[in-house]
């Protein structure tokens, strides 16, 4: 296997594909993505869009987000999804290591992610990785459209 993890460098066809097949694996709710909507997030200077590569084909992708606030620079990993197939090969903690890697050195001194709890796999793949739960309240509101 010949794992590699790449940086988004910009939107084409391939990357909107693979992501419109690997996001609605992490979330029912997931909506198709256009080109437009895959370049503005890759255009968006506080987001990277990783993917995770073996023999050429795209079988995993993470969000990273670095932004400033205040406090400091804080660095947030989402819409971590590696393709049902291939789970179990590497991707998932070699995105998220990459990801830790390029938010450190964009300056973040530390890295928030969230899970379900139903999410097994993943929740002991991150603390294997290092990662603690913290304690805290996540709310989340729902703006009507």
């Amino acid at each position: 296997m010949t794992l590699t993890i790449e940086i988004v460098e910009r939107a084409t066809d391939e990357v909107r594909d693979a992501l419109n097949s690997l996001v609605p694996q992490l979330s029912s709710r997931a909506v198709a993505i256009d080109n437009a909507k895959l370049a503005s997030i890759i255009e968006n200077p506080s987001l990277t869009l990783l993917v995770a590569r073996e023999s050429g084909a795209i079988l995993g992708t993470l969000t990273l987000a670095v932004f400033p606030i205040p406090s400091g620079e804080i660095a947030m990993i989402e819409d971590v999804v590696v393709d049902e197939s291939a789970r179990g090969l590497g991707a998932g903690e070699a995105l998220v290591t990459a990801a830790i890697a390029h938010a450190a050195s964009l300056g973040a001194r530390e890295v928030d992610l969230t899970s379900r709890p139903l999410r097994k796999a993943a929740n002991a793949l991150y603390q294997k990785i290092g990662f603690v739960q913290r304690e805290t309240n996540v709310y989340r509101f729902f703006i009507e459209s």
